[in-house]
């Protein structure tokens, strides 16, 4: 019965120095999706006639015209990944971006299997983001605790 003792012990420290880590792994979820999400900004606004072209022949986004889509995309693409890697209103930004990410999936249906693995990992990552916030190495963080 001793070896179950030491096995809860081991298992208890074990979990605090895995709690340690929590928010060096919000940080870099925070990097690695906005890093995705900015690139993309820029090629669209790079090559805007091709932008253009492909949200007016190639995507399909419902509701919005293919003008008002591209600029709105284009431009949640470069502002919302800055504002998840400062953690500045850290919970609306992967909202947006999770917007952003599923209308891609959506508006685009020739997405290839090995894309569509890429957009759920940045999905489940902006989940996590949007419910667990972005941590305490975040301005938010830093914002609430002036606040409080």
């Amino acid at each position: 019965m001793d070896w179950l003792g030491k096995l809860g012990r081991c298992y208890c420290r074990s979990e605090v120095l895995i709690a340690r880590l929590a928010p060096l792994f919000a940080l870099a979820a925070r990097f690695y999706v906005a890093k995705a999400f900015f690139l993309s900004g820029l090629t669209k606004l790079r090559d805007w006639d091709t932008t253009l072209l492909l949200f007016t022949e190639e995507y399909q986004v419902p509701l919005l015209a293919p003008a008002v889509a591209a600029p709105l995309a284009t431009a949640g693409e470069l502002v919302l990944p800055v504002l998840l890697v400062l953690g500045l209103f850290g919970r609306f930004a992967a909202a947006g971006l999770f917007v952003v990410n599923a209308m891609a999936v959506i508006s685009y249906p020739g997405l290839e299997a090995v894309a569509l693995k890429d957009h759920v990992l940045w999905g489940v990552l902006l989940g996590y983001l949007l419910i667990h916030g972005c941590g305490p190495w975040s301005l938010d963080r830093f914002w609430q605790r002036d606040r409080a």
